[in-house]
């Protein structure tokens, strides 16, 4: 008990001993002021530095604590959280790093956390929609003004970008990533990071990225969010590993852990993804920071026996941060003590929180992110919403249009625009838009008047998104009756889909296929403008409906962009990330898939009594109702026939692919110019097609251009039999055209490395 006593004197004036301590030497290289400030931690600071935790503005997931702000200043004062998210305000994040600087014993600042996923108070398409779009300058761009924005509200780390691989547009979670190929999802994922991070971190305009979700998140069996994930080591590294890899090259300064089980292991405490690939294999040295509780989770896996073995689980493969778990701060002291766990691990933990710290500026100004002038110049300022505007056009992708019923020409005297999405300005911005205020979306109806010059525009709502009342069809069948054209605006609202946001059945939700089946019956030309966060089925609308157009969520300038496209001062050139099913029995459905050994390549309306031994459904086709890389144009495009610089190369030799392609409209359009491979014979089997060029360009009515792709052995490379990662000897095939499924394909051989 002396012992005890004289223990506790020395700790008690140890705190105050170092009560007005300030950060080391400033001019000290960043290592160094790290390991002074270890030397002073306590093993409760340590872990306090490890500790999570969300604001009193929105939650995404349960809490363990009362969150107000008097209980911040406290927990800030003792060390005990290492930052706070879902929060904004520069004066009131700026007031907290006040406490945390001033009136904590080390003077650590706190990291300001966000789901800045598509936009701050300027919202952008959903990701999905912005990847349709195919345009990474863009795409960067948009990341680029979100940085801006919300760390101009205070905010410095973003839980961006999501770049998990979805082939189940089940899937609520596919609104947030780039679709399903793991080239364009790569390319994406590292231009969304340069747009978030640009050159330098400690610019206050600038915020570290944390991508995520580490890993396979996005195979959930049945597309339902959180489910368990199972798969092989080959698809693993050739199709859900990449787009992280990517985005990890292009200097993403933090990383988030998935809620799913991998392989039996949940991903959190995976050592197998979270050590050997992560940080020994690519050398990962940043933060790694769970997802809300998915530490205290690994208990309900039935991984982990309680949240004291959980944490344990969870810092020894590297997760550094817990989110809203405080299982670190209630069990790691302790393990530290008692000898279980090495102080090493929790030191390497923390660490890599310093470092974070330091790189985005704090330690040195931490009040970076306070700056109340930036607050009231840089948000939602014109120059913002013109770029969102760009976004939101160039994410539409137009299905379909039969009988060229857009664009809408002066003739068009009175339209009527009819659905629950038409005048609704709360599911513009979509999914995972905290910040954006609904009240400043521009809806469709008010877009479609703006452009509507001298035209008559009607609304009626028609039904609503959540129940199966027909009430309000009579009034629509009237409105459709008395127009010239009809706009249908229907599809998802924002909480659809998303987080939680998985559905069992992918059509038109509630009664609004019976809308535009009524509508229909009243012979005027219809435009379906389908809003979503996924693929939808659209079977019915394809076979009936002249004009659709994905419009997914397109964020503030929703309004604006649908009608440019609508009257013709945009030409949709979106191209579809995903493919979109016939019917939702198709799902998982994606266009790199493999071969059988009895592929069928028929017609599925055979006989109804002959049975067909081969790979296929009996009531529907094995393809999709539009394939990935799909779009229209209001003009075409022709493909002259692709050459090959030579037939055959080797593993140190090039292979040019030219091919022409040219304007034969009246009208200037852009086209997304692609190029797959297929890899005939390989020690795995390979897919059909994989992509792995694409160019999008302009072009002037009539014009013709010459496109040129450059392929090397590094293209034709993936994970062979021996879990080697190269290309193999044989036959391939080069394929070029304007999707997936509309191709010309020609052979060549690499005939050694």
């Amino acid at each position: 008990m002396k012992r005890f006593t004289a223990t506790l004197l020395l700790f008690v004036l140890s705190l105050g001993t170092f009560s007005s301590f300030t950060p080391p030497q400033k001019q000290a290289p960043i290592e160094k002021r790290i390991e002074d400030l270890l030397a002073k931690m306590t093993l409760e600071e340590k872990v306090g530095q490890l500790n999570f935790v969300v604001g009193d503005l929105f939650n995404t997931g349960p809490t363990v604590r009362t969150s107000q702000s008097d209980k911040f200043n406290q927990d800030i004062k003792s060390g005990k959280i290492t930052g706070i998210f879902n929060i904004h305000g520069a004066e009131y994040i700026g007031k907290l790093q006040r406490i945390a600087v001033k009136e904590s014993r080390l003077g650590i600042p706190l990291l300001i956390g966000a789901d800045i996923i598509h936009g701050f108070k300027t919202v952008f398409p959903i990701p999905l929609g912005e990847s349709a779009s195919w345009d990474l300058a863009a795409i960067e761009n948009g990341a680029r003004v979100a940085a801006i924005e919300s760390t101009a509200g205070g905010i410095n780390l973003t839980f961006a970008p999501m770049v998990d691989i979805a082939r189940d547009s089940r899937w609520g979670r596919t609104a947030e990533g780039a679709g399903e190929d793991p080239y364009l999802g790569s390319l994406i994922a590292a231009a969304r990071v340069r747009g978030f991070q640009g050159k330098d971190l400690a610019d206050p305009r600038t915020m570290a990225a944390c991508v995520k979700h580490f890993v396979a998140y996005g195979a959930a069996e049945g597309g339902r969010d959180y489910n368990t994930t199972d798969m092989s080591e080959y698809v693993l590294r050739d199709i859900y590993l990449p787009p992280f890899k990517a985005a990890l090259d292009a200097g993403s300064a933090t990383l988030m852990s998935s809620f799913n089980e991998f392989n039996g292991i949940p991903a959190t405490g995976n050592m197998f993804t979270m050590d050997q690939i992560l940080r020994k294999e690519w050398g990962f040295t940043g933060a790694v920071i769970s997802d809300w509780q998915n530490i205290t989770e690994m208990v309900h896996h039935g991984y982990s026996k309680d949240h004291g073995q959980a944490a344990e689980q969870a810092l020894r493969a590297g997760t550094d941060v817990d989110m809203m778990g405080e299982a670190y701060l209630n069990f790691i002291p302790e393990m530290v003590r008692s000898g279980k766990m090495d102080v090493k691990v929790l030191d390497a933990s923390v660490r890599r929180v310093l470092w974070l710290k330091f790189k985005l500026g704090l330690f040195d100004k931490p009040y970076l992110y306070s700056d109340t002038k930036r607050e009231k110049n840089e948000i939602r300022n014109k120059e913002n919403l013109g770029a969102a505007f760009d976004m939101a056009r160039k994410s539409i992708v137009l299905l379909k249009n039969q009988g060229n019923v857009l664009p809408l020409t002066a003739a068009t005297k009175r339209i009527a625009v009819i659905g629950p999405l038409g005048n609704n300005k709360a599911d513009m911005n979509g999914t995972w838009s905290f910040f954006g205020e609904e009240q400043h979306a521009v809806s469709f109806l008010e877009g479609i008047k703006k452009y509507a010059k001298g035209a008559e525009v009607t609304y009626a709502q028609g039904c609503d998104l959540y129940t199966n009342s027909t009430t309000l069809f009579a009034e629509a069948v009237t409105a459709a009756r008395n127009a010239d054209v009809v706009i249908m605006a229907i599809g998802e609202s924002a909480v659809m889909n998303g987080e939680g946001g998985s559905r069992a059945d992918i059509g038109l939700p509630g009664v609004q296929l019976d809308l535009v089946k009524e509508i229909h019956k009243t012979g005027k030309p219809i435009v379906a403008m389908v809003s979503s966060g996924r693929a939808l089925e659209l079977t019915w609308l394809d076979q009936n409906i002249p004009t659709i157009l994905a419009t997914w969520s397109l964020g503030s300038e929703a309004g604006n962009a649908a009608a440019s496209v609508l009257f013709g001062e945009y030409n949709p050139a979106g191209k579809l990330p995903l493919s979109f099913p016939r019917h939702v029995g198709q799902l998982p459905l994606y266009y790199n898939h493999k071969n059988t050994g009895r592929m069928y390549e028929g017609d599925h309306s055979e006989p109804g009594s002959e049975r067909v031994y081969k790979s296929r459904y009996r009531d529907v086709p094995n393809t999709p109702l539009y394939p990935f890389g799909y779009g229209l144009s209001y003009t075409t495009f022709s493909y002259g026939k692709p050459t090959l610089s030579k037939s055959s190369i080797t593993g140190k030799e090039t292979l040019t692919v030219t091919v022409d392609v040219t304007n034969t409209g009246k009208v200037a359009g852009e086209e997304v110019v692609q190029l797959y491979t297929r890899d005939m014979v390989g020690s795995t089997g390979r897919p059909v097609k994989e992509l792995k060029k694409f160019q999008k360009l302009s072009f002037a009515p009539g014009e013709k251009k010459t496109i040129t792709f450059t392929l090397t052995t590094a293209d034709l490379s993936f994970w062979r039999r021996d879990m080697t990662y190269g290309a193999e000897p044989g036959d391939f095939k080069v394929m070029v055209g304007g999707n997936s499924r509309d191709v010309q394909e020609l052979p060549f051989t690499l005939t050694s490395l």
